[in-house]
């Protein structure tokens, strides 16, 4: 965030960015140019210019607000304590479902942008890494698994299953069912097996 605050000094800096997160939501990020962000605040491009570089510079706001978002949905839902399967799902499915909600117009620049955003993998894989490792303490996912390699492939499934349902149109309600379905195949494959 210490860019974010760099980058939003006032007012206006806000209102650019607000208005630019609208459109890109409404109508896709490639639609955002700075003359559709001036016009629709009714400023000259002095007034845009005179605090960012370029429509991607905001872009980059706006793609850091949805990852925080995203973020903090996933750091809201755990209990510890809780059914640990059931919640790592839920959390799972809650990811696309906010997915839905906040990236469908910004769907190809989050997808290139995650792909080139270390410290957003990093944060993504570092947290799956804790789920999976505490699910091997509380004996409830197999010994054997590589935590490491594990949150990497978990990674890759969430975030690819997301990106293509959202860029191939599929109705939420029908993604959220196949996704439930296939990342419970992927999970029973992390479950500690009993013996008896």
């Amino acid at each position: 965030m210490a860019e974010e605050e760099k980058l939003i000094r006032d007012e206006m800096s806000g209102k650019i960015v607000r208005t630019a997160a609208e459109l890109a939501l409404g109508e896709g990020a490639g639609e955002v140019t700075v003359r559709r962000i001036i016009r629709a605040l009714g400023v000259t491009n002095r007034v845009f210019y005179n605090r960012f570089r370029n429509v991607e510079e905001v872009l980059g706001l706006v793609y850091r607000r949805l990852a925080v978002e995203m973020r903090q949905s996933v750091l809201d839902r755990f209990d510890p304590e809780g059914d640990f399967f059931g919640q790592i799902s839920d959390i799972a499915v809650g990811t696309l479902r906010l997915s839905y909600r906040l990236k469908l117009g910004m769907n190809q620049y989050v997808f290139l942008r995650d792909s080139v955003s270390e410290e957003n993998f990093l944060w993504w894989r570092d947290r799956i890494r804790e789920f999976i490792d505490l699910g091997k303490e509380r004996g409830l996912a197999r010994a054997d698994l590589d935590s490491g390699r594990m949150s990497y492939a978990v990674w890759c499934f969430i975030r690819g299953y997301n990106t293509d349902a959202l860029a191939r149109g599929i109705p939420e309600k029908e993604a959220v069912e196949g996704f439930r379905c296939s990342f419970g195949v992927l999970l029973d494959g992390m479950k500690a097996r009993r013996e008896g």
